[in-house]
């Protein structure tokens, strides 16, 4: 006497699809879809992971730009500032060199 515990098994030997022995078929099958329906979640979860890294990308990339715009405004700032202080530096130089070449009085 084979006693059949599995719903779907009773099922299919009922309707003559395989023997009690025989459903290899079918559990192949519902091994089959209970696979496709994990990989389509994980297919699902890594296309939101997806989403969220190209998300996180655009904000880093817009944080480096602005970095990027600061450095640019601040390297004009100090050259601007090395010009002029470059300039002040050769007009005291030359004011000492003046200076100097007098003769000092007694």
């Amino acid at each position: 006497m084979i006693v059949i515990l599995n719903g779907e098994t009773a099922t299919a030997v009922a309707a003559g699809l395989c023997t009690p022995g025989g459903c290899k078929g079918i559990l192949e099958v519902k091994t089959l879809r209970s696979q496709v329906t994990i990989l389509q979640r994980l297919l699902k979860e890594s296309k939101k992971k997806v989403g969220e890294v190209k998300e996180e990308n655009k904000r880093l990339k817009a944080l480096v730009d602005s970095y990027a715009d600061d450095l640019v405004i601040r390297s004009t700032e100090q050259s601007k500032t090395t010009n002029k202080l470059q300039k002040q530096y050769e007009k005291l130089l030359a004011e000492v060199k003046e200076l100097t070449s007098r003769s000092i009085p007694k």
